[in-house]
């Protein structure tokens, strides 16, 4: 088996009548190969010759120094044809793993994906981002370690991808993370992105909770097969996830798709579509409605020492509270508007839409899509699909995945650690780490999940 290390990239090997290969040249063609077969757009050989216009014995010689990496697998037989049954080429999406994080203002979620972006184990628990960072550091790190001791066999990580509620600014000309973003104000001063991986020794990918959410819909709910989509989440902040000819857009400077910062107008009101339409909005005007006895059941529910929260206004409008209905029907109004004008700039095939609220209050997306239909051209609209998300808190666990594998194997980052077998093996990935101070930082013990957690496999 060749040897996966740096030495690998300067050496050359005899093949065939005694010709030389060098490494280096074989790069380009390695890179084009191995993405066929992990697209599955080719799974023969035949058929990889075909696709990437290689010679017999080009592909041949690619494929054995891949199979030699432990990056394909040809040990399965196809269906035969009239002849002899074709061995099928598939890729080792087991060769190592990729650690995924999402971090919510109110829970964590950590998992384990295969190359491919499958999730094979996820967990979720309360947290507080409003914590010492530190203290978040530690328990991610111990619930990254918990669940690596589950995997059987035993697999190295290859990459680490968080999922955060803020924006996640472009990282320019890196492919991977080299510090930490200022993305919540709890982090301010902390090195989250440096701990991990001097922790884990791998990548970090670092994404918001939209545009991850919006991954994982596309490649693995209901936008699967889709060219064009929409993804809206309604929270606290209402953000859109934006898929352009089947990949995400995230314009440049990472900041695509910030539609609760638009104006909008309500009852001679004007102020942010968040403010205007998100949750705390529907909290403070079920406050209202209660104090002001207009929401009989919100009224009730003070009277009794209850707290009002926008998920008591969604439940009180879903039994048909007169004042609870009325606010759900205008925040879905604003942020149907607003979505009616990306559909009619962007035309998509489907919008999705989630969030607490969107997901448990048929009134909010009643209101959503009332105003998007209403808004928009009869061409937009004549095949559009405005669905809930079916895929709950997996969903941003699942866009990790898929950002790490396609920041893994993008051709750019690929064709530089490929001959070596493994990402951690990248120029400039040892560079990096060649420049961190190399401090020791305490592994903390493996910790088993919250009994409050939910976990899968």
């Amino acid at each position: 088996m060749l040897p996966h290390t740096a030495e690998t990239a300067e050496s050359t090997r005899t093949r065939g009548k005694g010709r030389p290969r060098n490494s280096e040249t074989a790069g380009p063609s390695l890179v084009e190969i191995l993405n066929l077969i992990r697209s599955e757009r080719a799974t023969t050989r035949q058929a990889l010759e075909r696709e990437s216009e290689l010679g017999r014995a080009v592909v041949a010689d690619r494929l054995q120094l891949l199979s030699d990496l432990g990056l394909v697998d040809e040990s399965e037989l196809g269906l035969a044809t009239g002849g002899r049954a074709p061995r099928l080429v598939r890729f080792s999406a087991r060769r190592g793993l990729v650690l995924v994080a999402t971090l919510d203002q109110t829970a964590i979620g950590v998992g384990v994906s295969d190359l491919s972006g499958n999730l094979l184990t996820e967990h979720h628990e309360a947290a507080d981002l409003t914590a010492p960072a530190a203290e978040l550091a530690s328990r991610l790190a111990a619930l990254f370690h918990w669940c690596l001791e589950r995997q059987t066999p035993t697999t190295a990580p290859w990459g680490i991808s968080l999922s955060v509620p803020g924006t996640v600014p472009s990282v320019g000309d890196s492919a991977f993370m080299t510090a930490t973003p200022p993305v919540l104000p709890a982090w301010e001063g902390f090195p989250l992105v440096e701990t991990l991986t001097r922790q884990f020794d791998v990548p970090i990918w670092m994404r918001s909770s939209v545009e991850t959410m919006t991954m994982g819909e596309l490649h693995a709910g209901a936008g699967q097969g889709l060219r064009s989509m929409l993804f809206i989440k309604v929270g606290r902040r209402i953000g859109a996830g934006i898929v352009c000819d089947g990949q995400l857009y995230r314009g440049a400077q990472g900041a695509a798709g910030l539609i609760g910062a638009l104006p909008v107008i309500s009852d001679g009101l004007t102020g942010t579509l968040d403010a205007m339409a998100g949750s705390d909005m529907i909290q403070r005007e079920g406050r209202v409605a209660a104090d002001s006895g207009r929401s009989p059941v919100l009224a009730d529910l003070v009277r009794r020492g209850g707290d009002i929260t926008s998920i008591e206004v969604s439940q009180a409008a879903q039994i048909g509270d007169p004042a609870a209905v009325a606010i759900l029907t205008r925040s879905g109004h604003l942020i149907g508007q607003v979505v009616a004008t990306l559909a009619n700039a962007l035309n998509p095939d489907m919008i999705v839409l989630s969030g607490t609220l969107v997901q448990t209050n048929d009134i909010l997306l009643a209101g959503i899509r009332e105003a998007v239909y209403g808004a928009s051209h009869p061409l937009v609209t004549r095949d559009l699909r405005i669905i809930r998300s079916q895929m709950g808190s997996s969903a941003g666990l699942v866009g990790a995945a898929r950002v790490a594998s396609e920041a893994i194997f993008a051709p750019a980052f690929l064709k530089d650690w490929i001959i070596q077998g493994k990402p951690t093996l990248h120029p400039d990935f040892a560079a990096f780490r060649a420049d961190e101070d190399g401090a020791a930082v305490p592994q903390p013990e493996p910790a088993p999940p919250s009994v409050q957690g939910r976990s899968g496999s």
